[in-house]
């Protein structure tokens, strides 16, 4: 059994059928409206003349998309025949010309259809007051003839704007798609930007640190200065190991030489911390308030913080000693990292050669945290990120801690040994 969408179907991939269906209805029209007795007014046979006329009018409706005004004037023409020929004068004979008046209504401008139009509703009514036996009677009839043409050409206006309505949300919609795309491959470029400069800032820092020592103790400890190039080895292996692993987030996913890493975290605090301490740099890591997992994006943006406010510690503070506070609560982490040195550039500032503190900002925000730093009153500086946490995950992570987990003590420094807090 046939269904709408069945016909709608064949209707749309068939216009040869559909032509055909369309001309034949238009000569059935025009023949019912020939074969009205004027007198008895009832159905009689057409004349013979009826199934020409028929015949010319609607042979051209196949081609009313190329050539719309030809059509309009050969089936306008038909329909003046009608009254000659003393076919009952009916809006039936307008069949014709009402599709082809509707076609190119459905297709041009406005203005366009203005003559043809007028022509479609003029010469029928004329010809039907010109061959009336008394034209007065059929004043009514001729308005009547008039206002078909009128009614086709307002239908056809009608879909020819509902048309351009659907286009233009269409347009609209892909654009939108496009901008949406477009917005998530910066995000994306940005994401991957902030990671290489982390990265490279961190390696490079604890190189320039290790080879200033190598350079220092050269030639009065040589073995000092052997262990920090050996040092200074590992370190640049650790740092082309993560650029590949960075910079391989760029290559399509299914690119087998994709890196199946996953992203650091602050379960890898205790690598970081380990790797600044070679360097010279003593970091106190301290947990207040029961552990509790972060989200992936969190996490990272957490580790990213941390090791971008070290960076900055180790090249401008002018200090040995850093402090990391990670206090858990049942909302969000907040992140805090001290120095007690004197900055000749405000660790994570903005200046010519970094922008440390903007790519901070950035990553905190991205997650629905935010950020501050300033110079401390006391003297040093601080950088003080609030990360949130889902809500879902901290009541999971609360009713399983108080049966699993014990809270940490304050001030439990992960890199070894206690630090009074």
């Amino acid at each position: 059994m046939w269904t709408v969408q069945d016909i709608r179907g064949a209707w749309a991939h068939h216009p040869r059928w559909r032509e055909a269906t369309i001309t034949a209805v238009a000569a059935a029209l025009y023949l019912l409206g020939a074969s009205l007795d004027p007198d008895a007014e009832t159905l009689v046979a057409p004349p013979a003349s009826a199934y020409l006329v028929a015949a010319l009018s609607c042979a051209v409706l196949p081609i009313r998309h190329r050539s719309p005004r030809t059509t309009i004037a050969v089936a306008t023409g038909g329909a003046c025949l009608g009254p000659a020929l003393d076919f009952q004068v009916s809006p039936l004979l307008l069949a014709p010309v009402m599709i082809a008046v509707f076609s190119l209504a459905t297709r041009s401008e406005r203005r366009e259809t203005v003559i043809p139009v007028a022509l479609a509703m003029g010469l029928p009514a004329a010809s039907a007051m010109l061959f009336a036996a008394q034209p007065w009677q059929e004043a009514g009839t001729a308005v009547t003839l008039a206002f078909f043409p009128v009614l086709a050409a307002v239908l056809g206006t009608s879909v020819r704007n509902r048309r351009a309505v659907i286009e233009e949300r269409a347009r609209r919609a892909e654009m939108t798609r496009e901008n949406e795309a477009h917005r998530r491959v910066v995000e994306e470029r940005m994401r991957i930007a902030r990671d290489l400069h982390d990265v490279v800032a961190h390696h490079i820092t604890l190189v320039h640190a290790q080879a200033s020592v190598a350079s220092l103790f050269f030639d009065s400890s040589p073995d000092k200065a052997r262990e920090s190039l050996d040092q200074l080895t590992e370190n640049t292996s650790d740092a082309l190991n993560e650029l590949r692993a960075t910079v391989g987030l760029l290559r399509r996913s299914e690119d087998p030489d994709t890196p199946l890493d996953p992203a650091p975290g602050l379960a890898d605090l205790p690598a970081l911390v380990e790797s600044f301490q070679r360097a010279g740099l003593t970091v106190s890591v301290h947990r207040n308030g029961p552990t509790k997992p972060l989200s992936p994006g969190v996490d990272l943006t957490a580790y990213r913080i941390v090791q971008e406010a070290l960076t900055n510690v180790t090249k401008h503070a002018g200090t040995a000693t850093a402090r990391v506070d990670l206090t858990y609560a049942h909302d969000g982490l907040t992140l805090t990292v001290t120095d007690d040195g004197g900055h000749t550039t405000p660790a994570g500032s903005d200046d010519s050669t970094g922008h440390g503190l903007t790519g901070m900002r950035e990553r905190a925000t991205a997650v629905g945290g935010r950020l501050s730093a300033g110079r401390r009153p006391e003297g040093g500086y601080r950088v003080t990120a609030e990360l949130p946490m889902p809500a879902s995950r901290n009541a999971a992570t609360t009713g399983s801690a108080s049966e699993d987990h014990r809270p940490e003590p304050d001030g439990e420094d992960v890199a070894g040994g206690r630090t009074p807090s």
